[in-house]
């Protein structure tokens, strides 16, 4: 990786990465693959040092495989992305700052108070990575709180492009427009919320999925493989390529016509749902022992990479529907 020194702390192209974690590392790579200078800061150097050589194994993994996302060389990535541990060297001169310490709020808001006292320029993205801290409980002390959203990748976000975009009450439009505008430059799909609310859109849908899901196994209604195959047989084949509305737009003659014929029989499946709980007890180690069977807790890792092996084909083959389906609306 390049060394800290040859950094260039007033470029225009400088991204600044604040905490080198799964999610921090990601995003170092996701810019670093655009030709944009990443900077990633962390309170130990040690943990640097480890965030990147991780970032080397992955990278090298994604060109082996000729899944790079970039027409840079991998040279070329790796001596964009160079590290710190003094915070004012990471930020300064930063055109976008994504902040993806751990979610603690009170250690973002502190983090997050400190970079507010250095950064001069009032043009500058700040973002935070969390997967449901709204963003104004984040910022409501920073002076430049008008520059602050959320930005939330789906995981992992080299394989999984999209990315919410979540403004607090006084976020400017414009800030929100550069960060979407950035997002699409790094070729991830970026979603705007019009408001604030508790896990945004994704990990409310997948709350919502896991609250129907623990009612079926725990109350012994499905075996846990047969969830499982429920979904990656089945509901996953649709959402793989389309969204819930689309899905139902088409199953019927258009939404309208789907809701009269369905409406009152999902309101009633609605009605059967349970009260929140917490997954624990006899049943979630009985989950357990279930899902260790497939993946011991030993063997988690290689059941990640399984899993990033299959996104990464299903990416390939989704953009080449798209480029395929661009060239049939050209004829």
């Amino acid at each position: 990786m390049a060394d800290t020194s040859k950094a260039d702390a007033a470029t225009m192209n400088k991204i600044a990465i604040i905490g080198s974690g799964l999610i921090g590392k990601s995003w170092a790579m996701l810019f670093a693959c655009s030709g944009y200078d990443v900077m990633l800061y962390d309170v130990i150097s040690d943990q640097l040092q480890s965030a990147l050589v991780d970032i080397e194994a992955q990278l090298s993994a994604l060109y082996k495989e000729g899944l790079q996302r970039s027409s840079l060389t991998l040279a070329e990535v790796k001596g964009h992305i160079c590290t710190t541990t003094i915070l004012e060297e990471c930020v300064t001169g930063a055109i976008y700052i994504q902040e993806c310490v751990p979610e603690n709020r009170d250690l973002k808001r502190d983090v997050w108070r400190q970079i507010d006292d250095v950064i001069t320029p009032d043009d500058v993205v700040f973002a935070t990575s969390t997967s449901a801290i709204v963003p104004s409980l984040l910022s409501d002390h920073l002076k430049k709180r008008h520059r602050f959203m959320v930005a939330h990748p789906a995981n992992p976000p080299l394989l999984n492009p999209m990315v919410e975009l979540v403004p607090t009450p006084w976020t400017e439009p414009a800030a929100v427009d550069r960060a979407r505008a950035l997002m699409e430059v790094i070729g991830q799909v970026p979603i705007v919320l019009n408001k604030e609310i508790d896990g945004f859109v994704q990990a409310r849908i997948q709350a919502a999925i896991i609250h129907v899901a623990w009612q079926l196994v725990s109350e012994d209604y499905v075996d846990v493989e047969s969830l499982e195959t429920a979904m990656s047989e089945g509901l996953g084949g649709w959402y793989a390529f389309m969204g819930p509305f689309d899905v139902e737009h088409i199953n019927a003659d258009g939404f309208v016509d789907s809701s009269k014929k369905y409406g009152a029989m999902v309101e009633q499946v609605q009605k059967t749902f349970p009260k929140p709980e917490l997954m624990q007890g006899p049943a979630a180690e009985k989950l357990t022992r279930d899902l260790e069977q497939w993946t011991p807790s030993n063997r988690l890792a290689d059941r990640c990479r399984w899993r990033d092996r299959r996104m990464s084909a299903l990416l390939q083959l989704k953009r080449k529907l798209d480029e395929e389906g661009k060239r049939e609306e050209l004829k």
